[in-house]
């Protein structure tokens, strides 16, 4: 009878730290896509941001291409430039 608790401890003990890995590697994944989802927005916004501003000075300014391209690619810049400083933060932590 004694093996048979033992066996049952050893159970319970074994049963735990597999929970403890699979709730670790889950919260892991959680990071990793939270990660992922903030470099894509901040590129996304800084592009979109970059773009909408050369719009309205366009209209403003009766331009019409030339600056929604230029800041097009400064929110590009941007967008690429923040993703590059929140990665190596990222990598610090």
């Amino acid at each position: 009878m004694s093996d048979l608790n033992n066996f049952k401890t050893r159970l319970k003990i074994a049963k735990s730290k597999l929970d403890e890995r699979n709730l670790s590697k889950n919260s892991e994944k959680s990071i990793f896509l939270g990660n992922a989802f903030k470099l894509g927005t901040e590129l996304i916004a800084a592009v979109a941001v970059g773009t909408i501003i050369g719009f309205i000075l366009d209209s403003w300014f009766d331009t019409k291409p030339i600056l929604i391209i230029i800041f097009f690619l400064f929110g590009a810049v941007a967008g690429i430039w923040n993703v590059i400083k929140a990665a190596k933060r990222m990598q610090k932590n």
